[in-house]
Parts: structure tokens; sequence; C-alpha cells
């Protein structure tokens, strides 16, 4: 699936000579998780110097930007847009001057009282830069009561929805999970300092060695005397509902996210896929890249040989300009081909980790049957969505989700296949080995661990 996109992506190092390059580096492995800008900021202990731009990490932080920013501490984000559009002055990480000096800040999730705060702020004569919710944290920072305080606890505690961060200030970094630790983010060692990501294999492309996740609810402070810890909020107030997505498709698999391997917790999906929705037929493939662990696991489980059944191209660019009528199937047959040797004559098991509008799907599968395959079998090893994310994932609109208004039958008729099976939630559920209470699953139920207001599904589903 690829018409689905996250939020964001987080690193930041601390205590490395060579920080900057080093977070290029691990932005590289978090590319996944956002293409539209990345940035850069580092500090010497004195200022803060940031470079950010549109486009992908290689696009916008060139050679000649590492050097400038070669120091001992940085932070480093990628950016998808969900709540702000587009553009560069939502490009992050945001950098400010304000009481207390200057500060970095770079955000993974969504603010769901982000509208109310922003209007509260503006009423008092405050002026915003961007319309990126991120930038209510900023002005926040700014409160006169909040400048008093020697920590985050007081402006976080205020602060709805979805958050991972990480701030730079000249001698320190700081990270952290909301109280639902709804997105990811990691602790690890590199050398004598320490790192702060998304997902772990970005601390495997630099070196890291990974310690633990970073709790909901806690405040990770990093600065010459070492590293300290604190939760912000009541442990009333941390209740775990970590996105169970990161895990079916957005996270790398290579990754370790809540405690689980990514690549195993698929294969899961998969055999369990097999047990839930069995069919006769000659061969699994997988869309790739994200239905491959899922079709191991199915193939396993079923005694069905796997193959590869499309050939991906890596070097169609982002930037490549088709008419839009046309541009998404179009960029389909682009980015993938059907391997005629595999599927002819077959009844194939095509294994994806979703459906989420169904267009690119559709191509896809028209792919195969122009490949000659006798019977396309579609098992999605996750289930239906049904309902928007107000998190930070960008299926917002419930209009925009095929199976929102669709049965699978008509689904099915729709992607003109043979068959088509979703996994069930509870077959998804007994995958983890974390308990099931601890995840968020909202986009598949409708059980949203936090109210979600009436300004917020409005603004949530503005076209950006």
């Amino acid at each position: 699936m690829s018409d689905v996109k996250e939020y964001c992506g987080l690193f930041g190092i601390y205590g490395c000579e060579d920080a900057a390059e080093r977070v290029y580096y691990g932005l590289y492995s978090l590319q996944h998780r956002g293409e539209e800008s990345a940035g850069i900021a580092s500090t010497d202990g004195k200022d803060i110097i940031c470079h950010k731009g549109m486009g992908l990490v290689s696009e916008v932080i060139k050679p000649p930007m590492l050097k400038s920013l070669k120091n001992p501490i940085a932070i480093g984000h990628v950016r998808y847009s969900t709540i702000g559009s587009s553009n560069i002055g939502n490009a992050q990480p945001l950098v400010v001057d304000y009481y207390k000096g200057k500060v970095a800040v770079a955000h993974n999730g969504q603010l769901t009282n982000a509208k109310r705060l922003r209007e509260e702020f503006e009423a008092n004569g405050s002026i915003f830069h961007t319309t990126s919710d991120t930038e209510v944290i900023v002005h926040l920072m700014a409160k006169p009561l909040h400048m008093m305080q020697k920590n985050l606890s007081l402006l976080l505690q205020q602060l709805r929805g979805s958050f991972s961060l990480l701030f730079l200030t000249p001698d320190e970094m700081v990270g952290v999970r909301d109280p639902h630790g709804f997105r990811p983010l990691a602790l690890g060692r590199l050398n004598d300092g320490y790192v702060m990501a998304s997902e772990t294999c970005a601390m495997d492309q630099v070196g890291a060695e990974y310690i633990r996740d970073i709790n909901p609810g806690e405040a990770v402070y990093i600065d010459k005397d070492g590293i300290r810890s604190e939760y912000y909020c009541s442990q009333k107030y941390i209740k775990p509902a970590f996105c169970v997505f990161e895990l079916v498709y957005f996270s790398r698999p290579d990754s370790k996210i809540y405690g689980e391997s990514v690549h195993l917790f698929r294969k899961k999906l998969g055999a369990k896929l097999a047990e839930e929705s069995p069919v006769d037929a000659d061969v699994v493939i997988s869309v790739p890249e994200g239905g491959n662990s899922a079709a191991i696991g199915y193939s396993h489980a079923s005694g069905i040989p796997f193959d590869r059944g499309f050939i991906r191209n890596h070097y169609v660019g982002r930037t490549f300009i088709l008419p839009e009528q046309d541009r998404r199937h179009r960029i389909v047959e682009l980015k993938l081909n059907a391997l005629k040797e595999t599927v002819e004559g077959k009844r194939v098991i095509v294994i994806d980790d979703s459906i989420v509008r169904g267009t690119t799907s559709k191509s896809r599968f028209g792919l195969l049957r122009k490949a000659g395959a006798k019977e396309i079998h579609v098992r999605i090893s996750c289930p239906p969505h049904r309902y928007p994310c107000y998190y930070g994932i960008d299926f917002q609109k419930k209009g925009e989700l095929i199976a929102a208004n669709r049965t699978s039958e008509e689904i099915r008729q729709f992607l003109n296949v043979e068959s088509l099976s979703y996994l069930s939630v509870e077959g998804m559920m007994s995958c983890t080995t974390q308990p099931r209470q601890h995840f968020c699953n909202a986009c598949f139920t409708s059980h949203y661990p936090t109210p979600i207001d009436e300004d917020t599904k409005k603004l949530t589903e503005r076209k950006q």
C-alpha cells in the first residue's frame, strides 16, 4: 500500500563530534516516515543553526550544509503533513528565539487540541508563522508561567493527542512521549553519547546500541551531567495506546517497535491470515515492500510456495510529473511490474498490508491480470479501515476510506479479483506479545482512546 502517509520521523544525537552527519544518516533510515520535507538543527553550546527544506533528505541536506552543521548535539526531522499544509514554513525542526534563548522543536504526531490553543493565543495577540500544530508548543513555551519552570512538565500537561517530541537547546536535548505513547520514540547509546529515534533501524544505521523505549508520559533530559528522566504527569493519566498500524504498516521490518520485532509480528499476521482465510492456490506473492513479511508467514502456514510476483522499480522519482487524472494509475505501472513467469496461468494469492482508498490496489491487481494470472485471491494482513485517524496518519476523511462505504463483496468487485479477505481485529491483536489493551486500533474499531471534539474533526477533515 502506498497511498497512506505517516506524519514524521525524529532522530537526535547528544555528545558526538559528527552528530549532524550521523543524524543525516539516521534520517535516511527514517525517510519512509515522511518525504515532504527534511531538516537538521545543531548546536555548539552557544547557538543553534538549522538547515531544512522541501524534499527528500538527500535533496535538502547537501555536504556543504553538513559541514556548517558540525556540532556535538543535533536533532533532525522528516515530515509528511497532516495538520498544516505542505510548504517550507511548516518544515521542521522549528527554531525560535524566546526569553530563555533559542530552542529547536521536532514533532511526530498530531495535537487534538491545537485549534483551541491556537485560537486562545491569537485572541491574546500572538502571531503564528506556520499552519503546523507544532507551533502551538513553541507559544506555550513562551508563556510567562511556563518560562519560570525548570522543566517542561507544565507545558506538556496542556497538550492533547499524539506527540513524540525532540527539543534542542544550546546545552540540552530532551525527548518526550505523550501519556498514551501513540508514536514510538527510543533511546540508545553511541560511544559516550546518546541517541533518540522514532525507530531502532535508524540507530543500527549509525552504530548505536538500543537501550529502551522512552515510556508514555516520560521526558528524558540529556546534558553535560548525563541523562535524567521524569514523568511529567500523574500515573493515572498514563494509559498506553500504541498505534498498532505502526507495526502493521509504517515501521521498517528491521525495526523494533513497542518491544516487538516488526518483521516477526508481520510474519505472525500472515500465518494468522492463512488460518482465518485459507484458499486453494498455486503461489503466494506479496505487494512489495509492505506485504513481504506477512506473505512469508502466509506461505509457511499454508504450505503454498512463496515467489516474487512483482518487480519494483526503485528509481521512480517522487517529483515525476503526470496529468492528475491519470497519475495514480500511471505511477503504479511505473513503480511495479508483474512477473509473468510467476503468475501466468496460476491461481495467485496476493498478500498486502492494507487497502485504504483502493485506487492503487486496483491498478496493481490489474497488472497481474494483464500478466495472465488465472485467479487472484487478495488477502489483507489487517482489518478493514473504516474510521478516521486523529493521531497523525493522513486518512482523516471517512469518505475516502473504501471500507467505510462499501462491503467486502463490493470492494472485491471494485478490485476485480476472485476473492478478498481481511484479517480480523481479534486475529491481528493476537499477534502481539504486549497486552492488547495497550494498543490503539481506532481506525479499525472506532474505539478512540482520547475524546475527539468536533473542532478537531472539522479541522482534520478539511482539504489541505
